[in-house]
């Protein structure tokens, strides 16, 4: 049975679409079958990373590892029952159709609100949100008092997560690893950033999550985008010396990888 992972948050410009094609890429590297779906059906900035992989390969003659993007299959509004939601039936027939050929399906979630995000995070074996070291982002999860040292209460996704959960339980499934991904952080040592851990660290206590460590803010990352590659194409495009800079990235994605402890995954990348 394929073990589901869903990258969400729900604010954009939190990095989800680059997580989700390293972590997605790095696991086709270490030999398992993925298969992708976004589910941000106007941006499709998921997808489009996919596809500019497929086309930059294909020029360039190169075969590398890749995850399988998907399109959600049409769905005939008419067999549907009344109350029935034709999103969830189009996500878990994707899902449904995906499974038996998957060691994972890798969900990437749009950065806004939508039945199909809601839906896709009760599927989550593993649940992966992204959050810039920032409060502004933070309080999607809780809000925090003015000092930044107490949390008043969960805010709109935290509230989200907790309902999937509900929802898995009452279906008999095991819970969600939820995992927040402290990502752009910044490499000087400040105090908003001691702040966030402190906060970070309270939240995960009482609404449950494990905090992992994310990407570093990098130009590479906006530069790999047009051609679809990750941090772990370079050597094969002919970057034969890494630069401080990518080494460093590529331990990032490393420790992520262990993090996340996703069934299965012996990281030596």
């Amino acid at each position: 049975m394929a073990h589901i992972i869903v990258v969400g948050n729900e604010k954009g410009g939190a990095g989800k679409s680059t997580v989700s094609m390293h972590v997605a890429t790095a696991l086709a590297r270490l030999g398992h079958k993925v298969n992708a779906l976004d589910l941000d059906l106007r941006q499709r900035t998921f997808g489009r990373y996919v596809e500019n992989r497929k086309a930059f390969l294909a020029s360039s003659g190169l075969d590398l590892p890749s995850p399988d993007a998907h399109e959600l299959p049409e769905i005939d509004a008419a067999a549907l029952k009344p109350g029935e939601n034709i999103y969830d039936h189009r996500l878990s027939a994707a899902v449904a159709t995906l499974e038996a050929d998957s060691d994972f399906i890798l969900i990437d979630c749009p950065g806004s609100h939508t039945r199909l995000s809601q839906v896709a995070h009760s599927l989550a074996d593993t649940l992966i949100t992204p959050l810039n070291d920032s409060f502004v982002d933070f309080d999607l999860l809780a809000r925090i008092d003015a000092s930044g040292d107490k949390i008043l209460g969960p805010s709109v996704y935290s509230e989200m997560v907790w309902n999937a959960r509900q929802l898995r339980a009452q279906a008999g499934l095991k819970p969600i690893d939820w995992v927040v991904v402290r990502n752009r952080m910044g490499a000087q040592r400040m105090v908003n950033k001691e702040k966030m851990e402190r906060a970070l660290k309270m939240l995960s206590k009482r609404v449950g999550f494990r905090i992992a460590p994310g990407f570093s803010e990098r130009v590479i990352f906006r530069e790999l985008f047009p051609r679809g590659l990750t941090l772990l194409d370079l050597k094969e495009i002919g970057v034969k010396q890494l630069n401080i800079s990518n080494v460093a990235a590529r331990q990032e994605l490393r420790e992520l990888l262990k993090t996340l402890n996703l069934p299965g995954v012996e990281v030596n990348i």
